[in-house]
């Protein structure tokens, strides 16, 4: 349940929301994109997110945005890796738990009560695929729920629910942040050229790339393709084949949803050639989410009033 008390500021401006948008590695495109904007006078008074939408959507709200950008920033793949909790029970490849409980210690306030401002992110009921807002209790448990990618990260059971990636119901969630009461909605999508740029002038984008640390990963648990003399080259991997088609769902359910809820000002930073567990790659996504604004800055002066 939400507040439903309309949101009102005391100068008479239009509330602005920021939907935070899925996008696994990609997300940290979020964080150069919410930098860009404070540093142009403008900050969110209703923020929601989506999967790594809502990890960072959490950390600017907690007022601790730039030290989670300082810390993403200063990850090789190392650390990625010695952030990754493996475990081939519980429904997921990773439990998720090691890198949330950091980021909880770190960067989030432990409840949805002591956020100055209303914030909310999506999951997905996965027994019935519902569309589950998230707006209180522990923020830590609400994230890793939004951020579940089927697959990979373990669901996460709360309140008797079994809950998955909010990106396969609103990957970019302005319905929520209209129904949490902005007057104007600023959206970041990370899904913009998504699919087919493994075609364009023979990029490789294969997460067992070679010396890509995905490799390293994935062979040590054992799923990849090395020493698989008698697989058809033409073929794509198992995580191309899984990755391509995560990027493909989310993709075409955000511009469903975009077109029929679609933001004041949408900023799509151009992440494409990121691939999902990438995450040792956020200085080239935050930098990136800073020149997406600066692309959008005529649609943010007549949205929201840019000076």
């Amino acid at each position: 349940m939400y507040d439903s008390t309309p949101l009102t500021k005391k100068d008479g401006s239009p509330v602005i929301g920021l939907a935070l948008g899925s996008g696994a590695a990609r997300g940290w495109a979020h964080i150069g994109v919410v930098q860009a904007l404070a540093q142009h006078g403008i900050r969110p008074d209703v923020v929601c997110g989506c999967s790594i939408g809502a990890l960072v959507g959490a950390a600017l709200v907690s007022g601790r945005i730039e030290q989670l950008g300082t810390w993403v920033k200063s990850l090789d793949w190392q650390d990625v890796v010695g952030m990754l909790d493996i475990s081939l029970k519980g429904g997921g490849l990773i439990r998720g738990d090691r890198v949330v409980q950091h980021c909880a210690e770190h960067f989030f306030v432990p409840d949805f009560s002591n956020f100055p401002v209303p914030f909310a992110c999506v999951a997905t009921e996965l027994s019935t695929g519902r569309e589950v807002w998230l707006r209180d209790g522990s923020v830590a448990d609400a994230v890793q729920a939004s951020i579940a990618l089927p697959g990979l990260f373990s669901p996460v059971l709360r309140n008797g629910r079994v809950l998955v990636d909010g990106g396969l119901v609103n990957p970019v969630p302005v319905s929520l942040c209209r129904a949490l009461g902005a007057d104007v909605v600023i959206a970041v999508e990370l899904g913009s050229g998504m699919v087919g740029r493994g075609s364009r002038r023979g990029r490789k984008t294969s997460l067992l790339d070679d010396d890509h640390w995905a490799r390293r990963l994935l062979t040590r648990i054992g799923v990849g393709n090395e020493g698989e003399d008698d697989t058809d080259p033409a073929l794509p991997s198992l995580p191309d084949v899984v990755t391509s088609s995560i990027n493909i769902m989310q993709m075409r359910i955000a511009r469903s949803r975009l077109a029929g809820e679609p933001a004041d000002v949408l900023i799509s930073p151009r992440v494409a050639h990121l691939n999902m567990m990438e995450f040792d790659r956020a200085g080239e996504a935050i930098d990136e989410g800073t020149a997406a604004v600066e692309r959008v800055r005529a649609l943010l002066r007549q949205g929201v009033g840019l000076e």
